[in-house]
């Protein structure tokens, strides 16, 4: 769940700009870095703190997409990546002088500590939070943009950009909205998994290639495909690492490139 919150954002927002923002991973950070502030330093209750760190990567987004990545819209791809590298590098070495090496600490309030009875089992209550309140974010993600008008004029912009522009889409504001929502996303993806997923200065680096593979397996521009291949990675690796941890994380690869050979534009990603 929380590589599908983080990644869903990256896969659409690829899908509708073409920008390969390999610096994703640099929102789920600083969405986690707020919500240990917030919480450790100010007292805000974990509920509001989540609020706030969505909203604050969000809008800290629009103001990168329009200072630096609308620049690089039309350039290259080797332009791209190397901005976002860049980018990456650049948030690590300010994250590590203002946090330092140190993992960001989480204070989960009692409701979520301990364990639930379900069917006869029981469960960490915090990771049940998660699981529930990410289906909440897939719903409101799902109806925005498969019931709604701004939806509507995504998934134009994702098929066909230039018919979209010419039936009158501001795709200007639609980019920088879209951006907002997809960053906005991974910073609440970076808070929600920071008691399972320490956020540290590495952190866009550590996980930038589960990232990846989310979006190039589901497909781009789509939001089923990147919860099932997130579905499939979180399971697989866990228990490949479970059942055979002297192979790691190397299982996950090789399915990852056998799934590319066979569908290049991943499980649910379609050709413009």
């Amino acid at each position: 769940m929380i590589l599908y919150v983080i990644s869903v954002g990256l896969s659409v927002t690829m899908g509708l700009m073409g920008f390969i923002n390999l610096a994703h991973g640099v929102f789920a950070m600083a969405g986690g870095y707020i919500l240990s502030t917030a919480m450790a330093r100010f007292g805000i209750p974990f509920p509001l703190a989540l609020v706030i760190a969505f909203a604050a990567v969000a809008l800290a987004s629009i103001v990168l997409e329009r200072l630096l990545y609308s620049r690089l819209y039309a350039a290259g791809e080797l332009a791209q990546v190397l901005f976002s590298i860049g980018l990456i590098l650049i948030s690590m070495a300010v994250a590590r002088l203002v946090f330092g090496n140190l993992a960001a600490p989480v204070f989960l309030p009692d409701y979520l500590r301990g364990q639930v009875h379900v069917l006869g089992r029981d469960f960490p209550t915090y990771r049940v939070f998660i699981i529930g309140f990410s289906f909440l974010i897939i719903f409101l993600l799902w109806f925005s943009v498969e019931r709604t008008r701004w939806g509507a004029m995504v998934r134009a912009a994702v098929d066909n950009r230039a018919m979209a522009q010419s039936v009158g889409i501001n795709t200007k504001m639609l980019f920088m909205l879209t951006f907002a929502l997809g960053s906005g996303l991974a910073g609440l993806g970076g808070a929600l998994g920071a008691d399972i997923l320490p956020v540290q200065w590495a952190y866009p680096f550590e996980h930038l290639v589960y990232f990846l593979i989310v979006v190039a397996v589901g497909g781009l521009g789509s939001l089923r495909g990147p919860f099932i291949a997130a579905l499939l990675i979180g399971v697989a690796d866990t228990a490949c690492k479970y059942w055979t941890p002297q192979f790691g994380a190397f299982l996950v690869y090789a399915a990852t490139i056998v799934i590319l050979l066979w569908r290049p534009l991943g499980l649910f990603g379609v050709r413009a």
